[in-house]
């Protein structure tokens, strides 16, 4: 696991504040870079999603580009946090 930054951990709270739902590839780029970013699990150890699993997959394939670009857990940090605050702007948020 890796070490997660205070502004990384807000961050991962104000998400769950917006006053509107992201869209579906705003929720998917949010998704790979808290995967990346916290290394729960390594990409490489993720269980791949089943054939009829469309959702795990659109997620997994996220998560994947997100590895395949070379994005570090530290680099993937820093991206959620840019992204929230965007997404803050956009939706709103409860603080």
């Amino acid at each position: 696991m890796v070490v997660q930054t205070a502004k990384f951990k807000q961050a991962i709270t104000d998400s769950k504040k917006l006053k509107a739902k992201p869209t579906d590839d705003e929720l998917l780029e949010l998704y790979a870079f808290f995967k990346q970013g916290t290394q729960e699990t390594k990409f490489e150890d993720a269980t791949k999603p089943g054939a009829f699993d469309f959702k795990g997959k659109y997620k997994y394939n996220a998560w994947k580009k997100i590895v395949d670009e070379k994005v570090t857990p530290d680099a993937a940090q820093t991206k959620y946090v840019d992204l929230v605050e965007k997404l803050k702007k956009a939706y709103g948020f409860e603080a």
